[in-house]
């Protein structure tokens, strides 16, 4: 099996497209301020995943890794949600984004409780 089969993977590297489309609409200066960081907490979400389970033979750094990419979910939700106040003109597809990384969020979270429990080395 490989990482591009994971459902987590594949939602959060279309909400990472999505996400770095978006941030593109954001005013010129806020580009490599927030939108920057946005799109780098973004990214981490699915690289982590990625990387995480090239070592998925070692049961604790695949947690350690979806920890983080669990991290970096909630880290990308405040963005948008600081991002959705700053600019109301975009706070619609903002605040979608935000309900689309909180539903990622906790199925990050169940998988980590799945590789918990199930997850043989």
């Amino acid at each position: 099996m490989s990482y591009t089969k994971l459902d987590i993977y594949n939602i959060s590297f279309d909400l990472f497209i999505e996400t770095h489309r978006l941030s593109f609409k954001l005013p010129k200066y806020e580009l490599y301020e927030l939108g920057s960081q946005l799109r780098r907490s973004s990214d981490s979400v699915v690289t982590n995943i990625a990387e995480g389970y090239g070592r998925k033979i070692y049961k604790g750094e695949f947690i350690r890794f979806l920890i983080y990419s669990q991290g970096s979910c909630d880290e990308t939700v405040s963005h948008f949600s600081k991002l959705g106040i700053l600019y109301p003109e975009l706070s619609l597809e903002f605040f979608q984004k935000v309900e689309q990384y909180k539903l990622l969020g906790g199925k990050i979270n169940n998988f980590i409780k799945y590789v918990q429990l199930n997850w043989r080395t």
